[in-house]
């Protein structure tokens, strides 16, 4: 489940139109709408996965890092770039 509602996706889908839009570039405002918004809750869901993922690996370390620690944070950003590399997203 992702983080932001959905009106919160809806508000950065009707953004990315907006730039479409001043481009030139649009064509079904519906259309677009729903794809955008397709998109990005699928984007923000595998950021999601890949964060739970991250926590619970740093969870399983043989020596306790606290949450919010300068460590965990280094850690939490190392391993979130390596699964999003794995991934290739």
């Amino acid at each position: 489940m992702s983080r932001l509602s959905d009106a919160r996706i809806t508000a950065l889908a009707r953004l990315t139109l907006r730039v479409l839009a001043s481009q030139g570039r649009l064509r079904s405002e519906r259309a677009a709408l729903a794809e955008s918004k397709r998109v990005l809750a699928t984007h923000f869901q595998i950021d999601d996965r890949i964060d739970a993922l991250v926590r619970r690996k740093i969870a399983s370390l043989s020596r306790r890092v606290v949450p919010g620690s300068t460590e965990w944070n280094v850690l939490y950003r190392r391993y979130f770039e390596e699964e999003r590399r794995k991934r290739k997203f």
